[in-house]
Formats: C-alpha cells, sequence, structure tokens
C-alpha cells in the first residue's frame, strides 16, 4: 500500500474499559465512519477522499484491529452503546453524520435506533443488519478470510491494488482476527438482528442508503428493506462496485455523503 497522503492524528480512548482506538483527519461538518467487518484499510481510501471534504472521526471496532478485545462484549447492539458513550463523552452528536460500511452499516442503524432524533445525517453502505426475504447474506465461515475480502469486489483488480495480488501475512492475520470477533458478536443470528426492522420506523434523521451494484456479500433487497423501514430514506446504487464501495469507488462514495451532509 502506498501511504496516505491524509495527516491523521491517532489516540486511544477508554470506554467501557476498551482501549478504542480513534483516527481523525480533515476539517469541516463532523463524520464518523464505521468500518467494515474485515476492520479498517490503512491507508483508507474512502477516509482519506472525505476527510479532504469534512471532519472525519474513524474509530477502530472494540476487539478490531487496533483497539483492545472486551471479553464481556456478545453483540453488535453492545458496540453501538460504546459509540454512543464515547458520543456522549466528547460531545459529538451534535451535528454528526454517521456513515456506516457494510458491517459497520449495522451498528449505525443500532445507533439510530437508540438516538432517533440525535443525528444530522446517516449513511448507511451496502448494512448488513436486516434479514433478507429471498438471498442470503454471505457466511464467511464457508470461505476462508481471503476468499470471503475477494468476493466483497466486483473487480478484482482493485483488490488487488489495494491490498497486493498476495497480501501481507501481517494482513491476513488482522483479517482472520477480526473474523474471529465477529463470530463472537454476530454469529446466531448471523449478521443480523431481528428486533431491527421493528425499532428504524422511529428514526427521524435523514438517511442515505448506498449499495455496490455487484453486492455478493449482502444483497440489494436488503438496501430495498431497509429504505423502506427508514421514514426518511432515499437509495443511491454505485455502478461498478462490490461490498466494498468505499474501496472500489471511494471518490464516487466521498462526493455522496458529502453532498448529503451538505444539503439544508
Amino acid at each position: 500500500m502506498t501511504p496516505s497522503p491524509v495527516a491523521w492524528r491517532a489516540e486511544s480512548l477508554p470506554v467501557a474499559g476498551i482501549a478504542l482506538h480513534l483516527a481523525a483527519a480533515g476539517r469541516g461538518a463532523p463524520v464518523l465512519v464505521l468500518h467494515h467487518d474485515i476492520g479498517r484499510p490503512e491507508p483508507s481510501p474512502f477516509d482519506d477522499a472525505l476527510a479532504g471534504r469534512c471532519s472525519v472521526l474513524a474509530p477502530s471496532h472494540p476487539g478490531y484491529d487496533r483497539s483492545s478485545r472486551p471479553d464481556w462484549m456478545r453483540s453488535v447492539r453492545d458496540v453501538a452503546v460504546v459509540y454512543q458513550w464515547l458520543l456522549g463523552e466528547r460531545d459529538l452528536a451534535r451535528d454528526l453524520t454517521v456513515v456506516g460500511l457494510g458491517f459497520g452499516g449495522w451498528i449505525a442503524a443500532e445507533m439510530a435506533t437508540m438516538a432517533p432524533r440525535a443525528f444530522k445525517r446517516l449513511v448507511l453502505v451496502g448494512a448488513m443488519g436486516l434479514k433478507p426475504e429471498r438471498g442470503e447474506i454471505a457466511d464467511q465461515a464457508l470461505v476462508s478470510y481471503i476468499d470471503y475480502v475477494r468476493r466483497g469486489f466486483a473487480d478484482q483488480r482493485a483488490f488487488d491494488r489495494l491490498f497486493g495480488a498476495e497480501p501481507a501475512t501481517a494482513q491476513l492475520e488482522q483479517w482472520d482476527l477480526n473474523r474471529e470477533m465477529t463470530f463472537r458478536i454476530a454469529w446466531k443470528p448471523y449478521m443480523y438482528n431481528p428486533t431491527l426492522p421493528h425499532l428504524l420506523g422511529g428514526v427521524a434523521t435523514p438517511a442515505l442508503i448506498v449499495w455496490g451494484r455487484d453486492d455478493r456479500i449482502v444483497p440489494l433487497e436488503c438496501a430495498e428493506r431497509y429504505q423502506k423501514a427508514l421514514p426518511h430514506a432515499r437509495l443511491e446504487i454505485v455502478e461498478n462496485a462490490g461490498h466494498f464501495v468505499d474501496m472500489e469507488q471511494p471518490d464516487v462514495l466521498a462526493q455522496l455523503v458529502a453532498r448529503f451532509v451538505a444539503e439544508a
């Protein structure tokens, strides 16, 4: 990977007994970006692009990448509560846009149901969290962690540019550790919360649902379910992108988010 062109600031914050890693960069409207279940690539093309337009906060989920792993954590809703705690401690919720990528989209949706009017905008990109009615969310227990990540790209050349044709051993080990944490908090039921669709109707926050046309991890029907469940939502489909829209079309996604944040 080439170094990031953006100067990121990093700190470790104590929240619920967790050493929570938080990276920050950019200026302007505050945006919290919640990463995928595979973790946050460094550098992150999308985070870098968005930091040129907004003030970006990019934490590592508890138990993922650079944040410590809490023994007590057992659900995605637990993660959402930890982030609500972080926002309360730092008084960050005001005028905040929350952007959730894939697994992070599920966390963001849970956060929105906890604070239906607290956020300025909500952006869900290929979000897990809702059970498909016809298809299914790809089960990463059935494939290797490399094959799972590759499945998230419509164009395998994009994977190679970001991670290399043969990813480094340290990257493979981190994907495996992240997958282990995902299994701990999102295994049964796998990658969805049966209570979530009943709670989304109370979310007053304007929402943008973004999906890659060729998503082979979370079927497009889940985008339609989110759009119907959220009272103030619209849907954008990104062409030439799979599940990892932020990695294949980072500039397109950053422009969509920045325009949405700037709307009156």
